[in-house]
């Protein structure tokens, strides 16, 4: 989930709170080029006051006209389409051939309400899944806590919406070297939320890559409290067992989805033993991807961290699909 959703349901929340009443819009379906994905989220108050994006055009203005002077969604939530004609299309700034179909629900602060956004928000905080199930016909709606996200489902006949709010993935980054720099780069090409911790705040200050969140702490005391979820991966990159070992001690774990190490396979050998005698348990160490990364030759800092970016990559998708295929046969028999 991008950050702009968290705020957004973030803003939900306080304004319920506040016994304020809002709208939420949820984009649940596009054809031909979109400008924002399917599941971006918008929301504003009676005040016209507005936090989220459906079109980074001028569909967000339009809604908003619409729901101020009661033409959408006034008592109940509904659905409606943007782009249906070329004109509308040109003058809300969409693609062209592109259009997007948006729920609205307008949200009282009843305490039913404001619990159940309370619930959403909480569990974003920890970094675990909530799915929320919206039945437009009815005005209801329901969550429940998930393990895994999932795409957003929308049964148009039905007006019934199914949706998964999730935290991003993350690679948290243990030390500030060559190699740090290049994964942090790529790693957030490919979506992720990146933060690096390193107790040598010299290093962390001349760590120039934008959009990482850098912790000067101990590693051990930052993975228990910023990557003990899901969706983070932890990598230990400084060749410092002082650090390197403090760090995986604690990420072995937690429930994070992987844990790799940088260095030889006799200091990855060296390091398993030391991890041993440290009270770690076999099935703790064995989670360990040590040396890191995958096995392709690479010798240079961007190599590697071509080469633990696939390994991590590979990693995720086949426990995404485990945990599928475990849900889908608990399913089954249940």
């Amino acid at each position: 989930m991008q950050a702009v959703d968290n705020e957004v349901l973030g803003s939900v929340l306080r304004w319920l709170k506040a016994g304020e009443a809002c709208w939420l819009a949820t984009v649940v379906a596009t054809w031909g080029s979109s400008p924002r994905p399917v599941g971006s989220l918008l929301a504003c108050n009676t005040r016209g006051q507005a936090v989220g994006s459906l079109s980074g055009g001028c569909v967000e203005d339009d809604l908003l006209e619409k729901i101020t002077r009661g033409e959408l969604a006034r008592e109940r939530a509904q659905s409606f389409r943007y782009g249906v004609t070329e004109e509308e299309t040109e003058r809300l700034g969409l693609p062209c051939g592109g259009h997007l179909d948006i729920t609205v629900e307008p949200l009282t602060p009843e305490p039913a309400v404001v619990a159940q956004f309370r619930t959403i928000v909480e569990r974003l905080a920890a970094r675990r899944c909530v799915e929320r199930h919206v039945d437009l016909t009815s005005g209801t709606a329901t969550v429940r806590h998930v393990e895994l996200h999932d795409e957003l489902r929308w049964d148009a006949d039905r007006e019934q919406l199914c949706q998964t709010y999730g935290p991003r993935f993350q690679l948290f980054i243990i030390g500030a070297g060559m190699v740090s720099r290049y994964l942090a780069e790529m790693a957030q090409a490919l979506d992720y939320t990146v933060t690096l911790c390193d107790p040598r705040q010299a290093l962390l200050d001349e760590f120039a890559v934008e959009g990482v969140t850098k912790v000067c702490e101990m590693p051990d005391d930052a993975v228990k409290a910023r990557a003990n979820d899901p969706s983070s991966a932890i990598v230990a990159l400084t060749h410092d067992p002082r650090i390197d070992d403090m760090g995986l001690m604690l990420a072995l774990e937690t429930d994070a989805f992987y844990v790799g190490a940088m260095g030889s396979r006799r200091t990855s050998e060296n390091r398993r033993s030391r991890l041993q005698a440290l009270d770690l348990t076999p099935a703790a160490i064995a989670r360990l991807h040590a040396p890191i990364g995958l096995p392709i030759g690479s010798k240079t800092p961007p190599e590697i961290a071509i080469a633990i970016l696939a390994e991590v990559t590979a990693v995720r998708h086949h426990r995404e699909k485990a945990a599928r295929e475990r849900l889908a046969a608990l399913a089954a028999t249940g």
